[in-house]
């Protein structure tokens, strides 16, 4: 089962890496296009909105209570019910959420309003208003490609669902590089094309569906027993495995009353934890659903402790050396990557400050990921729920907190005289407030879910525990030693030139994972290690 899972997971992360590589493109192609500026902003609000509500409805709650009601069926009754399940689950979850696109589009200007902060710029929130017009109707087409992603997972399918998102960086590196000279408003080229990739990457995964005969015509289902199975576990969920989204809006919130570029900054940042993350926190997550859940419905105890265990150290195998990594290397990845047109040195600093402050709760991001689907496999979805209210409470406290410790100790008398909302505007990196009390809030969220899981007793830590932590920090030690070494003697990265950057890059982060992998094999670490016991 644990190579089966190991399979599962290559496959996975292979085509996740994929896609996040051609984040970074994309990512690129827009700030040497448009800059972190008050319209670049405005982008970035009016996508993360539909792109929270989409992991909230689609990826989040939707995927973790509909996998497991989808693999009993499939393990237990005839090929026709579960086409009859997809067909019903399909129709009831389009009606819903095409009202919810139609309520977006109706109140975009009040939404736009709530996130333009106080005294906005007209042309921002007019943009706003109609990028948020344009990114809304992403959140049906992506819903429903999550779900046909949950019945292909179910099915170890799980390459077609992972590359999905290609679609929709190559869209928006064709919109920002391609459509927006041709536009009269240029940013909204980014909104053209995330509504296009959202019809796009619906239409990839149909073919791959008819070849499993589940490509069924929407059904209306709302009384319908098992749907109303995936409703019920659905909206405990709402919170329990998106309480990082969560946070991310509020973060999303405060930032628009923060120095322009704040968005911009804070974006780059997530995408830097989305390479780690998605190749191997949600892959992890995403393959041992199904695994847990088949354990759960034959009660294999022995089976889904195992697979669990598996998950979190192969997990914390790759997550911590990650967000070492990450935080010694901000400045060196920012402006290697980014810093080129309309994106400065001054970028670069504020940027690797997000990016060091949300590394910082790394691990506990990606432990979440596989955590969750334990007790989703068993259908608790209230547990998740507990955790995750006290997460976002802790967040939106250590949100004020931080921000106003940094006001206090970086804001000089002379801005605060201007009032707080003028000075918050004026001083720029106190953004960094809203990354560290998004890491520190997810591993509250970790402690909680560890300790109810703990209760329930329905996992066992395997053997050989111990040893593996020790091999894991001595491995890690070892990276940081020699990259610390290497970065004294590196040249200025924000003033380098770009093939400079990018040697010294390659060779930091080459003789990190040379390091980090040299330890781990001297201290007795095998590949096998990863199939399990």
């Amino acid at each position: 089962m644990a190579a089966r899972m190991l399979r599962g997971v290559m496959s996975f992360s292979g085509m996740t890496m994929v896609s996040r590589v051609l984040g970074l493109v994309r990512d690129q192609a827009i700030q040497a296009t448009f800059g972190a500026n008050a319209m670049t902003d405005a982008f970035w609000v009016a996508f993360r909105i539909p792109n929270f509500m989409r992991r909230l409805f689609a990826e989040g709650s939707f995927s973790t209570a509909f996998v497991p009601v989808f693999t009993e069926v499939k393990e237990t009754r005839p090929h026709a019910d579960l086409r009859e399940l997809m067909a019903r689950v399909s129709g009831t979850l389009g009606a819903i959420l095409l009202v919810v696109v139609a309520l977006g589009l109706v109140f975009a200007p009040q939404l736009a309003g709530v996130f333009s902060g106080e005294g906005g710029d007209p042309a921002k929130y007019g943009v706003l208003v109609e990028l948020l017009r344009l990114t809304f109707p992403f959140i049906l087409f992506v819903s429903l490609t999550a779900l046909a992603g949950g019945a292909l997972n179910s099915f170890d399918r799980f390459a077609i669902p992972a590359l999905t998102p290609v679609i929709l960086n190559l869209c928006m590196i064709a919109g920002a590089l391609w459509l927006a000279p041709r536009l009269q408003v240029p940013i909204l080229a980014l909104g053209w094309a995330v509504l296009a990739a959202g019809v796009l990457q619906l239409l990839f995964q149909l073919p791959a569906l008819r070849g499993l005969d589940l490509l069924t015509l929407p059904r209306w289902g709302w009384r319908h027993p098992d749907v109303r199975r995936v409703m019920t576990l659905m909206v405990p969920t709402l919170f329990g495995s998106s309480v990082a989204q969560v946070n991310l809006l509020l973060d999303t919130l405060i930032a628009a009353r923060l120095a322009d570029g704040s968005q911009s900054w804070l974006s780059l940042a997530d995408r830097f934890l989305e390479l780690p993350l998605g190749v191997f926190g949600v892959a992890l997550g995403t393959v041992i659903l199904p695994a847990l859940s088949r354990h759960h419905v034959r009660t294999d105890t022995d089976g889904f402790s195992k697979a669990l265990d598996w998950g979190l150290r192969t997990t914390l195998l790759i997550a911590v050396p990650a967000a070492l990594g990450l935080m010694l290397l901000a400045v060196p990845l920012v402006s290697t990557l980014f810093q080129h047109g309309r994106f400065t040195a001054f970028d670069t600093r504020m940027a690797a400050m997000s990016v060091v402050g949300l590394s910082f709760g790394l691990p506990a991001f990606a432990l979440v990921k596989v955590v969750l689907p334990a007790f989703y496999a068993r259908k608790d979805t209230r547990t998740p729920v507990r955790a995750g209210v006290a997460s976002l409470v802790a967040n939106m406290v250590l949100n004020i907190a931080f921000v106003a410790l940094l006001y206090q100790l970086w804001v000089p008398a002379g801005i605060k005289a201007l009032g707080v909302w003028e000075a918050l505007k004026a001083v720029p990196g106190l953004h960094l407030a809203l990354g560290l009390a998004s890491a520190l809030a997810s591993y509250l969220n970790l402690v909680l879910l560890w300790r109810w899981l703990g209760r329930a007793r329905v996992f066992s830590p395997q053997p050989g525990w111990r040893g593996f932590a020790l091999r894991l920090a001595l491995a890690c030690a070892a990276m940081v030693a020699v990259v610390l070494l290497e970065l004294h003697w590196a040249p200025e990265f924000t003033s380098a030139g770009k093939w400079e950057r990018g040697g010294w890059l390659a060779l930091l982060v080459g003789s990190g994972v040379v390091a980090y992998a040299a330890a781990l094999v001297a201290l007795g670490f095998r590949p096998r290690h990863l199939r399990g016991p």
